[in-house]
């Protein structure tokens, strides 16, 4: 957790009835709030911990020296602290500088976030600290699909079985992370999980491996997951991708 921290400003008070006939103050720079990397080049960089966690200031790190890593941003340990400190709100500037993020990321990678034309731009999202602390949130991979989105992953592809089991995968990661759907004290397996066995057992009846799970099999797999979050929840799973990326934010704080 981000530990907050105040800075006191202290300067020379004038002599009174006289004006300071010093330098004209200096603007103050807009906060910033998310650290881009990516194309070799960084905002930020190893020594930056206690800004970026130990991810952030890592990946940031490994972009400066030459390490190939994909494009991203992280969001400092400052936005945690304000979270808290301002009713569980985000900086006024904070969505902007996100939606810069992911138009840098476009851009690098050649897609677009939400296309339904072509192969879109799907991202994964990971929560980190300033120390290593156990309990953070899991990694959600393929943030990003939806029911258009899926149908674009499986042409780019030439593999729709691919594009299904990524869409399963991620409305998993995603519902039980973001959406709260978890074991309850009284179930002896995770919702998700007795999903995919009920499955397997109508229809190949035994517990097959995933992997020979069909494109039907998925489909069918991606309508009863979203099923059981509707049941669970009382809210649909989010099908428009900056929903789910802010989902996604909103959960790292809890």
């Amino acid at each position: 957790m981000a530990r907050k921290v105040s800075a006191s400003r202290r300067g020379t008070k004038p002599a009174s009835g006289h004006r300071s006939k010093g330098k004209p103050a200096a603007k103050h720079k807009a906060a910033k709030f998310v650290y881009y990397f990516g194309e070799g080049k960084a905002d930020g960089n190893g020594k930056m911990k206690p800004l970026l966690g130990g991810k952030g200031a890592n990946l940031a790190e490994m972009t400066r020296i030459g390490l190939p890593v994909p494009p991203g941003f992280t969001i400092s340990t400052e936005v945690c602290t304000y979270f808290y400190a301002h009713n569980r709100s985000y900086p006024r500037t904070m969505q902007a500088e996100v939606e810069e993020g992911i138009r840098r990321m476009e851009r690098i990678m050649g897609t677009t976030f939400g296309d339904t034309k072509a192969m879109p731009l799907l991202v994964a999202v990971r929560s980190g600290a300033r120390d290593s602390m156990p309990g953070m949130m899991d990694t959600i991979l393929n943030l990003g699909l939806n029911d258009e989105t899926v149908l674009a992953v499986a042409k780019a592809t030439k593999n729709e079985r691919f594009g299904w089991d990524c869409y399963r995968r991620f409305i998993q990661m995603y519902g039980d992370v973001v959406m709260g759907v978890q074991k309850r004290p009284e179930e002896d397996h995770e919702p998700f999980e007795t999903v995919i066995h009920e499955l397997k057992h109508e229809r190949h009846h035994k517990d097959i491996d995933d992997t020979k799970l069909s494109v039907g099999d998925l489909k069918e797999l991606v309508a009863r997951f979203k099923n059981l979050v509707k049941e669970r929840t009382g809210k649909q799973f989010p099908n428009d991708p900056w929903e789910q990326l802010q989902g996604s934010v909103g959960a790292v704080f809890g």
